[in-house]
């Protein structure tokens, strides 16, 4: 009997997302009472664990950046999924959720995601050592899909209040496709190398020693990541009602539902960045990072964008001049932190501390 505990215990990541999906059929839709609430938090805390283990068995079987780019991309993915249908269920009061959200992932990545990595991998190596090169270009993609979609907007003229028009809408969903497609392309065929882990001398490492799980295994993994993931974002929509009456009760900016729904979805990319800072693999935490908010905004907003279509209201993007200001922050810092390839704990301080001003306005704008 011991021994039947001890092989479920650890089996867990193979039971655990099964589990999610079992109790997301039972609670979807359905007003949660608190016991149930804190079994479905339970479940979601060991279904994000269980997505940075399955995401790890893959990344290991492909390689980098592959990795990295098959957990942004499934996160995201499913990231948008949520955004619609909570759009869909909220009416006007949801006209700024996939504003809010995208804004908060950005921050999220490039200041506290890169700045939890940057500070681990300093404090406990020396130094955080990187590409600039792919690291660079991957910042000045983020940056300028941030500034199409989400300040643009705010200066527009052909529709009142920081609206895009139905033209505009689909020039910024076209120009986030194409942006996005690009960069892949350039990250996993033209210029691989420049965004693979470096050792401290600047040689690409291009595998790690330990053996590759089998191609059985990555698969398994793969689909046991998928279902990890449906069971993340489809609990936190579950638990989303509790989050947004305690949002409201605590007189809070509606705007920190986007904040939290951010922090949920993305925990598995923040576990498994931090990880790969621990073993000196920043390049592959960057990865991560930046290319997650890519994702979040070059799959988002041609979603939403395509959603519109049928939302009866309106679909705000713009940023107000504050948040517009922590982003132009953002990219001047992060571009000061990307060019010399290497960062010490200071530039993970000045990271953190960006991001601990975007919670405090975001809680107290």
């Amino acid at each position: 009997m011991i021994k039947r505990l001890t092989s479920l215990a650890g089996q867990w990541t193979l039971l655990v997302p099964v589990l999610a999906v079992i109790l997301l059929i039972f609670t979807w839709g359905r007003g949660l009472p608190g016991a149930v609430v804190g079994l479905v938090t339970l479940v979601l805390a060991g279904s994000v664990l269980a997505a940075v283990h399955h995401a790890e068995v893959i990344a290991h079987r492909v390689g980098e950046p592959f990795g990295s780019l098959v957990l942004a991309i499934a996160v995201t993915i499913i990231e948008v999924a949520l955004i619609v249908t909570l759009m869909v269920d909220g009416g006007d009061k949801s006209a700024t959720l996939a504003r809010d959200t995208v804004f908060a992932a950005v921050m999220i990545t490039c200041n506290g995601i890169v700045g939890l990595c940057l500070l681990v991998a300093s404090l406990r190596h020396g130094t955080a050592v990187f590409n600039p090169e792919g690291t660079g270009a991957a910042l000045a993609t983020v940056a300028t899909l941030a500034t199409l979609s989400l300040v643009l907007p705010t200066f527009t003229t052909s529709k009142p209040g920081p609206e895009f028009s139905s033209v505009q809408l689909m020039f910024a969903a076209v120009s986030s496709l194409v942006l996005y497609g690009l960069f892949v392309t350039t990250q996993t065929v033209r210029h691989r190398d420049y965004f693979l882990p470096i050792t401290r001398q600047g040689d690409v490492i291009t595998a790690d020693h330990a053996a590759a799980p089998s191609a059985r295994t990555a698969w398994a993994s793969l689909g046991l990541l998928g279902l990890a993931l449906v069971g993340v974002v489809g609990l936190a929509k579950g638990v989303s009602p509790t989050i947004e009456s305690g949002v409201k009760a605590a007189g809070l900016n509606q705007a920190v539902v986007g904040v939290i729904i951010a922090l949920l979805v993305l925990l598995p990319e923040t576990i498994a960045a931090l990880r790969s800072a621990r073993r000196d693999r920043v390049q592959t935490s960057l990865n991560l990072a930046l290319g997650s908010a890519m994702a979040s905004i070059g799959l988002t907003i041609p979603a939403v964008a395509l959603a519109s279509v049928w939302l009866p209201g309106p679909l705000v993007l713009g940023l107000g001049s504050t948040d517009m200001l922590l982003l132009a922050l953002t990219v001047v810092v992060s571009s000061l932190t990307v060019v010399p390839g290497r960062a010490t704990p200071l530039q993970g301080g000045v990271h953190l501390v960006l991001f601990a001003a975007y919670l405090e306005l975001a809680i107290n704008p």
